[in-house]
């Protein structure tokens, strides 16, 4: 039970952050601007991070090879199709003109996004509860500069601010009920959660590479560039030194 409190403590916790899109009416559009990409570069060092150094190594020795290769292409491949089908794209710089009518396919894929999320970062809680943690805190990262664009693209698609964060919400509450079914299949029913963790790796993955690194590639000026380089290998750095420091306390 001790499991089951600490999956949805996190799980309702992932789905606070959906309202962090409020701090943008305190901020100034280009102070936001300027905190975003450096937000994405973190965010794709850690999810990076999180899958290799922790979701990988803790899942794939409980399957054969072949089949946890499988499940982690599967959960990239999943999140390829899901934007193909939703037509939407977790692009985090200014496309407002081009994503306006895309409101509530916004909302409908992060709530898959969510759910899917909340089945993996569960899925890795049950296999090692210090590399949920982990998982957790990439996913939380990855979160919070996709929900302040998220917010706005709603906002600039002619939705009032309080309506913006209510959907938002909502949509986030997918990921407690991920975490729940993630806990129910392992408990219930002795699901192997192996898969499942392996999957939001390549989840991970997928954001990482597919959405958040080609949108700090665009910076060419060389100090920028820099310092979202520099974001991102910091994201690398923390979850590697927390995977060293959760190995030596096993």
């Amino acid at each position: 039970m001790n499991e089951l409190i600490w999956i949805l403590a996190g799980g309702f916790a992932m789905s606070a952050i959906a309202l962090v899109g409020g701090l943008t009416t305190l901020l100034r559009p280009d102070t936001l601007e300027r905190l975003l990409l450096p937000l994405v570069a973190l965010a794709a060092g850690t999810l990076l991070g999180g899958a290799v150094f922790h979701m990988i190594p803790e899942s794939a020795p409980n399957l054969p090879a072949t089949a946890a290769a499988l499940w982690a292409l599967s959960g990239f491949v999943a999140f390829l199709l899901l934007e193909q089908v939703l037509g939407w794209h977790h692009a985090h710089s200014d496309q407002g003109d081009e994503r306006k009518p895309m409101g509530w396919l916004i909302l409908i894929g992060d709530g898959v996004h969510n759910l899917l999320g909340g089945l993996g970062v569960a899925s890795v809680f049950l296999l090692d509860p210090r590399a949920g943690v982990l998982a957790w805190i990439a996913a939380a990262a990855h979160e919070v500069p996709q929900e302040l664009g998220d917010f706005g693209v709603l906002v600039h698609s002619g939705w009032s601010k309080a309506r913006a964060l209510f959907w938002n919400l909502i949509s986030a509450l997918t990921f407690p009920l991920g975490a729940l079914l993630a806990w129910a299949a392992a408990r219930q029913f002795d699901f192997d959660v192996a898969g499942l963790a392996l999957f939001a790796a390549g989840n991970f993955i997928y954001i990482a590479a597919s959405d958040l690194v080609p949108e700090i590639k665009r910076e060419l000026r060389p100090s920028l560039a820099t310092l979202h380089m520099s974001c991102l290998i910091v994201g690398l750095g923390l979850m590697y030194v927390l995977a060293i420091v959760s190995h030596h306390h096993h």
